[in-house]
């Protein structure tokens, strides 16, 4: 992942003491994926990267190193004498990287295993549709997840919504709206993750109860989530100290809000946090979604029917990676190699690009959906929570944001 200067600490920047600057991992795997392939088109799509986000990569690398790795012309792409040279020491160094990572998960396996414990209340039970016994086990899975210390829960009504605002006090500034499906899940339920974004980006946070589907429909979750915003602003919350985040479904919502702030001339928020977003409803109502294949999502189509109602699907506050996304604020989408709907967040970024669209996307190695949930005892997800912080923390400040999938 990307260090944006922020020292070289972290775990996944290389320090390299001849150069100015660090080059990172995601440097390194981009050269490689080049160098093996010797087409951008084909090293993209195997790294799930826009080409332009793949260029501006290793032009990076090689302003670093101070030498060219490759020459390009229209119609190929060579190594140079240096390239060569510096492909089998990056190829040696991954290989080795890979390897520690393999056997440091193989004991830690205990994690992943804490992880699949806690989805237990969902994975065990076959519903077939029986909303009641869905959401209470949906429940009982979210119990399980670790609030932080020392943050208050307020009961409030915002803009007419009934929320929670969970911090250590003082306004919220994040907009958090939660994952479910739009037909589970509670702000009681989520309030865990509320805290950990609370710590993160140092603010309190408001997480609303919108209006669940199949009982209220679309767009009732959207119109209940601009509610909440509004009432922010009303609060005397500025625009460019909000921030928008939503994790799965959520994350969805988060951007079908943004749409509608747009479309009706309101303010926009600084920035959006999506934590592994669901976005393609289309897949998700035909069954060809990835996450419907696992037997706790089975009923995922009934599900999202239940949602969309009459609507149709792509209808673009339901559909955003059909939308146009032009003045859109910046965003931070994280993901899991793991993840089932992952490629959403791929989809996303290419899209948003187009769009002219700031954008940092963040892959982690994580085999779980919404792996921010675990943030009590997964490093990734601690890593992640870490990573909202600084990038919000950025938006604030007006500092500039490395766009681009980092690994």
């Amino acid at each position: 992942m990307s260090d944006n200067g922020r020292g070289e600490d972290s775990a996944d920047v290389l320090a390299m003491p001849q150069t100015p600057d660090a080059i990172e991992l995601r440097h390194l795997r981009a050269f490689v994926a080049v160098a093996e392939e010797l087409n951008f088109g084909r090293a993209a799509t195997r790294l799930y990267l826009s080409q332009p986000a793949l260029s501006r990569q290793i032009r990076a690398l090689e302003r670093l190193l101070g030498c060219d790795l490759l020459r390009r012309s229209t119609h190929r792409v060579e190594l140079t004498l240096a390239g060569e040279a510096f492909l089998d020491r990056a190829r040696t160094l991954l290989g080795d990287l890979d390897s520690a990572i393999a056997t440091t998960r193989s004991v830690g396996g205990e994690l992943i295993n804490r992880v699949n414990r806690v989805w237990a209340p969902l994975a065990d039970e076959g519903f077939e549709g029986e909303l009641g016994r869905m959401r209470a086990a949906y429940e009982g899975m979210l119990a399980q997840v670790e609030m932080p210390a020392e943050l208050t829960v307020v009961p409030v009504t915002a803009g007419g919504v009934p929320a929670l605002q969970v911090g250590t006090g003082g306004t919220p500034s994040v907009l958090h709206l939660h994952g479910g499906g739009f037909v589970l899940g509670s702000a009681y339920g989520y309030r865990a993750l509320a805290g950990a974004l609370a710590i993160s980006t140092g603010s309190a946070v408001l997480l609303p109860d919108y209006r669940l589907a199949p009982e209220h429909p679309f767009p009732a979750a959207v119109e209940d989530a601009r509610s909440a915003y509004l009432w922010l602003l009303e609060q005397g919350v500025a625009p460019d100290e909000l921030i928008v985040s939503g994790d799965s479904s959520g994350g969805g919502l988060a951007m079908s809000l943004l749409l509608m702030l747009r479309e009706q001339g309101l303010p926009l928020p600084a920035g959006a946090v999506l934590l592994c977003p669901g976005l393609n409803l289309a897949e998700a109502l035909d069954g060809s979604s990835p996450l419907a294949m696992h037997d706790h999502f089975k009923t995922m189509a009934q599900v999202t029917t239940w949602y969309v109602g009459s609507h149709s699907v792509d209808d673009p506050l339901l559909s955003p990676l059909n939308a146009d996304l032009d003045g859109l604020p910046p965003m931070l989408v994280q993901s899991a190699s793991g993840d089932s709907v992952g490629d959403d967040m791929r989809r996303l970024v290419e899209h948003a690009e187009k769009a002219g669209v700031e954008v940092v996307a963040e892959l982690y190695p994580a085999d779980t959906h919404v792996f921010q949930l675990f943030w009590s005892f997964l490093p990734e997800a601690q890593q992640a929570m870490t990573r909202i912080g600084e990038f919000t923390a950025q938006l604030r400040g007006a500092g500039s944001l490395d766009q681009g999938i980092s690994r």
